[in-house]
């Protein structure tokens, strides 16, 4: 049995080859969707699966992109921040919410509808697949215990 507090194995270490066929999945993403859009999808799902490395990560991605720091503090709170938030944006967010808290009605139509009234139909693919990849990255730093870097 593994004691308490050991350290995990760390998938970089063990299976780079995984990190490398993510990245290129992100760059194929990254091409098709608004950067600004990109990083408050990041940041929404990282927040919602509690992975502190990628809320670190996604964080200063967002403010690179030009995300205000108030946006980026507010997307924990996106339905109540008023008009913080464009229309197209809290679109894309309520996806990120459904596919990353999937339950029993993955994603509705409804929310499917409203950010397909705003993306093109390769647009709505590179962000189902954002979530899909960012979920998939979360699960990896949680489940090996990354922290984020001390600044």
């Amino acid at each position: 049995m593994v004691p308490l507090g050991t350290p995990r194995a760390q998938s970089a270490q063990h299976l780079p080859e995984i990190h490398t066929e993510l990245a290129r999945l992100r760059a194929i993403v990254a091409a098709a969707l608004d950067e600004e859009l990109h990083a408050l999808v990041d940041l929404r799902a990282s927040l919602l699966n509690g992975c502190a490395f990628c809320v670190d990560l996604h964080t200063d991605a967002a403010l690179k992109a030009g995300v205000s720091a108030q946006r980026v503090t507010l997307v924990a709170a996106w339905r109540e921040a008023g008009d913080h938030f464009t229309e197209i944006e809290r679109a894309v967010l309520e996806v990120v919410d459904a596919l990353t808290r999937l339950g029993e009605n993955g994603l509705a139509d409804e929310v499917y509808a409203r950010a397909a009234d705003h993306l093109s139909e390769r647009e709505m693919v590179a962000l189902i697949t954002a979530v899909g990849l960012i979920n998939l990255y979360n699960r990896l730093g949680v489940g090996t215990a990354l922290t984020p870097p001390v600044r």
